[in-house]
């Protein structure tokens, strides 16, 4: 087995321990380059390149590389796609289901193609570039309202709350570490809620003190977070509150601005 690989499916459930049982910490989307750390049986302990997250997945949902290649394709020019979903077709006809956030390596806007592996692929629709603006964090971050939450996931058919906002952060250009407690290193501090713009990060902590939540101001006290479901609730210098519950859900600790 090669040193290096590249995710050629929509996503894969990396793991904690090499087994099916095991929690899934995040995914790993199509587009993603790994290298291999360990290997155990059928699974593979891999390191991502793109938010140095590492588990366990499973080895036969990839395409293995060497260095050379890894490296060649890490240099490329990456797009990212901005639909929540949509499908490709290679020339064969084969279609693939590719999620928001995935990388699409030497994107040709002329002919709607890119190559990944040793296959060329077509997307079913051009690919849309979004500026990197608070307005449009929201918008693309709207598109996953009412998507179902699911621990460690990153996609439509379920993602997490820390999922929501690399993501979408991920489809204007710019790469957030992977958990709640590593993204709240990134940016600005904003002082008050009321001071927040759309686009800012708001964390929230535990009895603990523990960084367990992370929700996209969308200002005028209102945030899209992943809680249950992907929903928007209101947002004031105490937390979230639910008003279908007459309550708070979450407890602010900090918000960052991560725009210039």
């Amino acid at each position: 087995m090669n040193d290096y690989a590249i995710v050629t499916i929509a996503q894969i459930p990396l793991r904690i321990e090499p087994s099916e049982k095991s929690e899934m910490a995040t995914q790993v989307l199509f587009g993603d380059a790994v290298q291999v750390l360990d290997v155990t049986g059928n699974w593979i302990k891999v390191h991502c390149f793109f938010d140095q997250y590492e588990g366990w997945i499973d080895a036969k949902t990839l395409f293995y590389c060497d260095e050379d290649y890894i490296q060649t394709y890490l240099n490329k020019k990456f797009s990212v796609l901005t639909e929540i979903f949509t499908w490709a077709k290679d020339k064969n006809n084969q279609s693939v289901l590719l999620p928001g956030g995935c990388f699409l390596p030497d994107y040709s806007s002329q002919n709607n193609e890119f190559n990944i592996g040793n296959r060329t692929y077509f997307l079913e629709k051009t690919l849309k570039k979004i500026e990197p603006t608070g307005d449009n964090i929201i918008l693309l971050a709207s598109d996953y309202l009412s998507c179902p939450y699911l621990w460690g996931g990153k996609t439509a058919f379920g993602m997490d709350c820390s999922g929501l906002t690399q993501v979408v952060y991920k489809m204007i250009g710019i790469n957030l570490n992977r958990d709640a407690s590593q993204q709240v290193n990134h940016g600005e501090i904003v002082n008050f809620a009321e001071e927040a713009k759309p686009g800012d990060l708001a964390f929230f902590d535990n009895s603990e003190g523990n960084i367990t939540h992370v929700g996209i101001c969308m200002g005028s006290g209102k945030i899209i977070h992943a809680s249950g479901k992907v929903r928007i609730d209101l947002l004031d210098n105490h937390g979230i509150y639910r008003e279908d519950k007459q309550k708070y859900s979450h407890q602010l600790r900090i918000i960052k601005r991560i725009l210039p």
